[in-house]
């Protein structure tokens, strides 16, 4: 398989060696933030790895400081997909990372936000870096966390803490999200890709038929709680973008203040 069009068309970088594939989300200048390209590739490289005789397990980390900095403000405008196009992709990501055969481990190395914590989350063993924090941001700019974030945080956390930190937006440091459960394990900066590929490779040297199947079994719960909260999510984030508060969101954003809401 060549994955080298998703590095020159998606900014996904990948690289296999011992049956292990390291995807690297690749926009460092842009702290990873997800922008039309790289979401289009989060939606379609699960499968081919997935696939891959080659790949026995993934692991997913950002390329630079950031794991990802979530939803690119300004990287959707300039191809302004329809309603249609937002609500199939929004879903077919969540879908196709429940439906990768190959186990996910995730390497967040730096800051995960919004859509940058549900790709994570949605991994099936966490490892996170001490110094990195993660949170979904999407309240903060006037958004519904509807892509993923209603889907995963109540599984991890429990309903409670889910709308605590969902309704706040806040991030949460690697040692606080290791302590409620949100991630599996944080560990010094300096391990964390090495830990992280030494269990990536002890899941590639196992029995890949038990593992594969065992995590698509367990994820039949993922795929209950998606099948229930995502299409509203996904619909009530949509139109959560077309409220006054929203744009005022992004515009004060843009000009680096606190964000005056109305309610509105």
């Amino acid at each position: 398989m060549d994955y080298e069009r998703y590095h020159e068309e998606h900014h996904i970088r990948v690289e296999i060696q011992d049956r292990v594939a390291v995807v690297t989300l690749d926009r460092p200048e842009k702290r990873n933030a997800v922008n039309y390209a790289l979401h289009t590739g989060l939606e379609r490289i699960w499968r081919d790895l997935g696939h891959d005789p080659d790949v026995g397990a993934i692991v997913l980390t950002g390329a630079g400081k950031a794991f990802c900095a979530g939803g690119d403000v300004t990287g959707f405008s300039s191809h302004d997909p329809a309603p249609i196009e937002q609500m199939r992709g929004g879903r077919y990501l969540v879908q196709e990372m429940l439906n990768c055969e190959a186990p996910l481990v995730a390497a967040v190395n730096g800051p995960a936000a919004g859509l940058g914590a549900t790709v994570a989350l949605l991994c099936d063993v966490i490892f996170m870096a001490e110094s990195a924090r993660i949170g979904d941001t999407h309240v903060n700019m006037g958004l519904v966390a509807g892509d993923g974030g209603a889907v995963i945080w109540p599984l991890l956390v429990g309903p409670h803490r889910a709308k605590e930190y969902l309704m706040s937006g806040k991030l949460i440091p690697g040692p606080e999200a290791a302590a409620i459960g949100l991630v599996n394990h944080c560990v010094p900066d300096a391990k964390l890709l090495d830990e992280a590929l030494a269990y990536a490779r002890s899941l590639a040297d196992g029995p890949q038929a038990a593992i594969r199947w065992t995590k698509l079994t367990i994820n039949q719960h993922l795929w209950q709680s998606a099948q229930l909260a995502l299409g509203l999510g996904l619909a009530a984030e949509h139109l959560s973008a077309k409220t006054e508060d929203q744009r005022e969101a992004v515009k004060a954003w843009v000009e680096k203040r606190k964000p005056q809401f109305t309610g509105r």
